[in-house]
């Protein structure tokens, strides 16, 4: 079990930019794969981006695609969700979330909400106009 830690929400003008940090304890996360997720009023929570357990594979939803970015720093027990040209549609909570995988699952990434096992408390955005 690993207890994550978001980080770095806020109130930002359309157009600018966040970066949410995901803080882990309990275990190295260099033995999960870890995505991000997002979660609005009334709204089923929805996948953001995802990256793989060495870092060398990420995907993203196509409504962020080209705006966000996933990385992980090890070292730093860290992954990063670095978010530029923010729309309002991008406000909701984010969530950190980590699924515990077997060597080989290096590179492999997980979108759905059921794969992953341990989620952080969140950390609201608002995007406003």
């Amino acid at each position: 079990q690993v207890q994550l830690v978001e980080s770095g929400g806020g109130l930002v003008q359309a157009g600018g930019s966040l970066r949410l940090s995901c803080a882990a304890s309990g275990r190295t996360l260099n033995s999960y794969s870890m995505g991000w997720f997002r979660q609005s009023p009334g709204k089923e929570r929805e996948f953001v981006a995802a990256i793989s357990r060495i870092g060398g594979t990420t995907r993203y939803a196509d409504s962020v695609k080209g705006r966000f970015t996933v990385s992980r720093d090890n070292a730093k027990n860290t992954v990063y969700l670095q978010m530029n040209s923010l729309k309002p549609e991008d406000t909701a909570a984010y969530y950190c979330a980590a699924r515990e995988s077997p060597t080989y699952y290096g590179a492999t990434v997980f979108i759905r909400e059921f794969d992953y096992g341990d989620w952080g408390q969140g950390t609201q955005v608002s995007v406003s106009l």
